[in-house]
């Protein structure tokens, strides 16, 4: 059985990161975060699921802009939030 693509691959878009020094929110409020998450649709950049406010999820949830990449230098993969896996 072969896998289909992820449909929400077709709301990926060349975005650059809107707050390249860390999470919109966390910037704005003096929060802490983990990890930063990028934004695939729209360049918002959002803090991970380990941090305590978890704002790339609150976006994605909140925009139905689902899809992510990792911040961090090396780290090359993107995950949807909706299908809960890499894609």
């Amino acid at each position: 059985m072969m896998m289909q693509p992820d449909p929400h691959l077709a709301l990926v878009r060349p975005v650059s990161p809107r707050t390249p020094d860390g999470c919109e929110e966390c910037l704005r409020l003096g929060t802490p975060w983990v990890h930063l998450r990028l934004c695939l649709t729209c360049g918002h950049v959002g803090c991970c699921d380990s941090s305590p406010e978890r704002h790339a999820r609150r976006h994605a949830g909140s925009t139905a802009h689902p899809v992510v990449a990792p911040m961090e230098p090396g780290e090359n993969w993107r995950w949807c939030y909706v299908h809960e896996a890499m894609v």
